[in-house]
């Protein structure tokens, strides 16, 4: 079984039967329990609707845009494009919501849909829970619209541009400092669509590229997770072209993760951290970030005498800490960039702008930025989890192995040490158990991560 609902979306391979994967029944029942709550707050609703560059793209698109339509509900299609654009998008054209069409950092064969509000954000888990329920009962009562009140269809060519142009207007983003720097960079697109996001980005702040991977043929270059196990081309091409720094975004261009100057993988906790730096230098305020990422942003922080605030994993609560905090930056350590004068969701090309004025305006490169980071070893292990067992009682096992006033158990379970941490927690995208250690020495984390293996 590889279909995985949850309050986000949905999410699945392609193929095989309804129910067990991603399946024609299964996209139109999830987009018509969605598009039916929309009525409930908008009178003549309207979708705007996007996809990154996997094959299976345009036939879940397709059935999307049907099942929108024949509930009389108007789509504006970006066709390609980045999660963060169709996002903006939403907010830009008064949509009442949005879905995107993406797997994220998912093999090829994995497809999904996630559904925004009119805010261009997220739905809340209640929206989600509901919307769930209603696809999953069986018996959804869907009133389709009569003949003369089908939706209407309109392409959307620009969105990508207007993007752009408001990343351009931010405050703290000047392109004439970067384009005088001289910058040079590699960019890793995976064949998807940062292939027609990042080239006109870069255009526009006078940064030299070269770009790897750069088809748009929904054929990834390699696994689409950016880890430094599938980066070597990249980082073999910085040091190739003899670029300041290399780029990689997964395939809806949410994630970020560089590459230094002398070809090391940057880490992707850090790209988090620099921007960060670059931002509390111009704008003092709280940060935002999740219970699975990297101490050095708290650590930063504190440099700077703000605060750090945790949510658990997931765009949704980081976003709704970030407002209840009133933070300036927030995110998530694998690479998520939030940047709220922008937007309220994670955003890779805003996080590449920030990060080439960090690099324009201090005079340092990549590597002499992070020599400066509190250093910190993280390793990411994984367990196959059958989603009938309960992944509770396995966290209760063992909870029961530490101190209780170590444990977090806000998002699955956190054991707070001096000097590290480690965390276990169920996937909500992959039928999964995450194991996360942090520690100063990557002996000390994988320790961690042992000890939790072995306990479960």
């Amino acid at each position: 079984m590889s279909l995985i609902k949850s309050v986000s979306g949905i999410r699945g391979t392609i193929g095989g039967g309804p129910g067990d994967n991603l399946t024609p029944p299964d996209i139109v029942s999830f987009v018509a329990a969605y598009g039916s709550c929309l009525f409930r707050d908008f009178k003549n609703p309207s979708v705007v609707i996007g996809r990154d560059g996997r094959i299976s793209g345009e036939m879940v698109k397709n059935l999307a845009i049907s099942t929108l339509r024949a509930l009389g509900i108007d789509v504006l299609d970006l066709d390609y494009s980045t999660t963060p654009t169709v996002e903006m998008y939403v907010k830009h054209a008064g949509a009442s919501g949005g879905i995107i069409i993406t797997a994220s950092h998912n093999p090829a064969q994995w497809n999904a849909l996630k559904f925004l509000n009119h805010k261009g954000e997220f739905i809340s888990p209640e929206l989600g829970e509901e919307i769930k329920e209603m696809a999953e009962s069986g018996s959804l009562e869907v009133n389709y619209a009569a003949v003369d009140k089908l939706g209407q269809l309109r392409q959307v060519s620009d969105a990508i541009d207007l993007h752009i142009m408001a990343i351009l207007e931010h405050p703290l983003v000047d392109g004439r400092v970067i384009a005088g720097a001289g910058l040079k960079v590699v960019v890793d697109c995976i064949n998807s669509t940062g292939s027609i996001s990042l080239p006109p980005l870069l255009d526009a702040l006078g940064v030299e590229f070269t770009l790897i991977n750069a088809e748009m043929t929904g054929e990834f270059a390699h696994n689409p997770e950016p880890l430094p196990e599938h980066l070597t081309q990249l980082c073999e091409s910085v040091l190739t072209y003899e670029a300041d720094m290399g780029i990689s975004v997964d395939p809806d261009v949410d994630r970020l993760a560089l590459v230094s100057e002398d070809g090391v993988f940057f880490g992707e906790e850090y790209t988090l951290v620099c921007v960060a730096d670059y931002v509390l230098r111009h704008q003092k305020g709280p940060l935002v970030t999740n219970l699975s990422s990297s101490r050095a942003l708290a650590d930063l922080a504190s440099t700077f005498g703000v605060p750090c605030y945790y949510a658990p994993v997931g765009e949704v609560h980081v976003v709704n800490e970030m407002k209840s905090r009133g933070a300036v930056l927030g995110g998530e350590g694998n690479g998520g960039i939030i940047d709220p004068t922008l937007h309220y969701g994670r955003d890779s090309l805003i996080g590449i702008a920030l990060v080439l004025m960090h690099l324009a305006t201090s005079g340092k490169s990549l590597s002499q930025l992070k020599a400066g980071y509190p250093a910190y070893t993280m390793v990411k292990d994984k367990l196959a989890f059958d989603p009938a067992l309960s992944a509770q009682g396995i966290l209760d096992k063992v909870a029961g192995h530490f101190d209780p006033e170590t444990l977090d158990t806000r998002d699955g379970l956190k054991v707070d040490l001096p000097d590290a941490w480690v965390q276990l927690r169920k996937s909500n995208t992959e039928p999964i158990l995450r194991i996360y250690a942090e520690a100063k020495t990557m002996e000390e984390a994988k320790a961690l991560v042992e000890k939790v293996k072995g306990l479960i």
